[in-house]
């Protein structure tokens, strides 16, 4: 099956007043058609930067894309212009932002914040739009929907603003749907009702997903391949078994062992990740987590591991294992 997004060797960077932040530093990642790919990595990894700068919405003028090719459908997208990359933001790529009630407009009805996706980028007249919006809505789970796009979004709960984000993203019928954080903000009963929700997407639309969270234990049920980032890099790639029965960085078994457990912690302090991820402002050399891992050596300071394959699948960027030669 082939690549529907490629991201090669990707380095953005922040150019504050008196700092520049390596937010990005030589990201590679892909996904199939009809696949989902996880990013899962702490606050400040990169894993929305990455995915900003897919759709070519760094803030300006302070972030900017300094090296590498993002290829949708063999397309670099860093190479079109603004008018070309409209056409494809919202239509073909679309992307759920973290916080619904900050990403819709407090002073608009809903109704007329999803028709205006459409009216944009297809072009529709308001009586289609609107015929289109309720059988999205629908579609989605959304009880009254013709009552729910008169109302405003303050008058709905946090799952059902997650819902109605979900649905401005899918009108369109995107090829490739982001998902950044979509069930931080919610309590464990609407998370599941989401994360059911995101299966069905895949299932009914085919739609490839990129899914963006801090939580393994979120992604386990709807991933079909994990990517660990952690301070702008990538340091693990894996299938969902691999990744949680045969995890090979020790920032990756770290958070593994992060994932609270009633069997094993319910009379105990969580444990934790000793140390502090490193100051982006500051270009590092080697290992970004050389600093907090356990079995860190001096090569660790020095150089940025190789990468080391141990399946067609499972990839990773460690010291502690030889580098593969056909790399």
């Amino acid at each position: 099956m082939s690549n529907i997004l490629e991201v090669k060797n990707l380095v953005a960077k922040f150019y504050l007043e008196d700092s520049v932040v390596h937010v990005l530093n030589d990201v590679s990642f892909s996904i199939e058609k009809g696949k989902v790919v996880s990013i899962i990595g702490e606050s400040g990894s990169g894993k929305t930067v990455s995915c900003l700068s897919v759709m070519r919405l760094l803030p300006k003028p302070q972030g900017k894309i300094i090296n590498g090719e993002i290829l949708f459908e063999g397309k670099d997208l860093l190479k079109l212009n603004n008018k070309e990359m409209t056409k494809i933001r919202g239509s073909r790529i679309s992307m759920i932002f973290q916080d619904p009630m900050t990403s819709l407009n407090p002073f608009l009805t809903v109704g007329f914040q999803l028709e205006e996706v459409l009216k944009i980028h297809l072009g529709l007249n308001r009586s289609d739009s609107k015929n289109r919006v309720l059988k999205m809505l629908d579609v989605l789970g959304i009880s009254n929907p013709s009552e729910r796009i008169n109302g405003y979004p303050h008058q709905l709960s946090g799952g059902m603003r997650q819902r109605i984000m979900i649905a401005s993203a899918l009108l369109c019928e995107p090829d490739l749907l982001i998902a950044d954080e979509p069930v931080t903000a919610l309590d464990v009963t609407i998370q599941a009702q989401i994360l059911e929700l995101i299966n069905n997407i895949k299932r009914e639309f085919s739609t490839s997903i990129i899914f963006i969270s801090h939580d393994l234990g979120v992604v386990a049920g709807i991933t079909d391949v994990i990517y660990i980032m952690y301070a702008g890099r990538i340091v693990e790639k894996g299938t969902v078994d691999e990744i949680y029965f045969s995890p090979k960085h020790p920032y990756t078994k770290a958070l593994l062992c992060l994932t609270p457990r009633l069997d094993k912690y319910i009379d105990k302090i969580l444990p934790i990740i000793k140390g502090q991820p490193p100051d982006l402002t500051i270009e590092e050399t080697g290992c970004p987590f050389y600093n907090r891992c356990p079995d860190s050596r001096d090569i660790c300071t020095k150089s940025f591991p190789l990468v080391t394959t141990f399946s067609s699948t499972q990839e990773v960027y460690c010291h502690e294992y030889p580098p593969s030669i056909n790399k």
